[in-house]
């Protein structure tokens, strides 16, 4: 392939202004993304941050054809570029991550929705929204919501133990079956899954499922899914406590069921999609 120097030349002295203003937010960018990458590598539940950014990329790369430069700039995209910029300094006064980090979305989008214009926007939004996944929740909004997730595996498995005839007894998040004990900890909360669990319906419902209507409701349908699953996953590890062994339980079954939880949850989420676009094709028939 045969490199236009010259019309690179042009392009980039066309665009020297804005493109400066990207190398200094990239450079501004460093020590947000090296300590978001602190995140993704020590909590698990974030690990799937790794390949966000990557995604993004490839999501406006594939978009690169349908956009018509030079555009008109947006006034919209200015305001949120100006929002953004306000969230990283309080973010950066008040030495709080997500704030900081959720700013730096938004300056990047605004940045971008203001000199690509309102109409080629349109084309390459969800690249930029998508980066919101790579962001872990704050610690007040995780921990308020893995304890009631907690209690709400270890309450619904012990129904249903009792359903299927087993002598089970709850205390808080233990799950007290006889001779052995399952604490449905932190990490069995559901939480982690949900997180990637959106991130992928969020996914899948921009690739697959058509108009805009549609895609919310799966996005929004990925929360029951991970919470219904998780509970699976708790059931089948007390089932396995008490109908084989603890070891088997806690070795076996554990390392096993959290991989087979989340694809079965992928699985459901696929079904849920298509069910839609078939509800969907038979009241446009109709």
């Amino acid at each position: 392939m045969r490199l236009d120097t010259e019309s690179v030349f042009k392009h980039l002295k066309f665009y020297l202004y804005p493109y400066t203003i990207l190398l200094v937010l990239l450079m501004f960018s460093v020590p947000i993304l090296t300590d978001l990458a602190t995140d993704w590598y020590h909590d698990g539940n974030y690990s799937h941050g790794f390949f966000i950014i990557p995604i993004s990329i490839f999501l406006f790369y594939r978009k690169r054809h349908d956009i018509n430069l030079p555009a008109k700039t947006s006034r919209q995209g200015l305001a949120l570029f100006v929002a953004g910029c306000i969230l990283l300094i309080f973010g950066y006064a008040a030495s709080e991550f997500f704030t900081t980090r959720f700013g730096l979305v938004i300056v990047l989008s605004g940045f971008a929705w203001y000199y690509l214009g309102n109409e080629n926007f349109r084309k390459v939004w969800f690249a930029f929204f998508f980066l919101v996944f790579m962001i872990p929740v704050p610690a007040i909004i995780y921990h308020s919501a893995t304890i009631p997730m907690q209690l709400f595996a270890s309450k619904v498995t012990t129904s249903l133990l009792q359903l299927v005839g087993i002598p089970v007894m709850r205390n808080g998040n233990i799950i007290n079956l006889p001779g052995y004990s399952l604490e449905v900890v932190e990490a069995c909360s559901g939480l982690r899954s949900l997180v990637t669990l959106l991130a992928l319906a969020a996914l899948y419902a921009y690739f697959r499922l058509p108009g805009k209507v549609l895609p919310v409701v799966l996005f929004v349908a990925a929360i029951p899914i991970a919470i219904v699953t998780n509970v699976f996953r708790v059931f089948t590890a007390a089932f396995g406590a008490y109908a084989i062994s603890k070891e088997v339980a806690e070795d076996f079954i554990h390392e096993i069921s959290g991989l087979f939880v989340f694809f079965t949850a992928l699985v459901i989420m696929v079904i849920l999609g298509n069910i839609l676009i078939w509800i969907r094709n038979r009241l446009r028939r109709s």
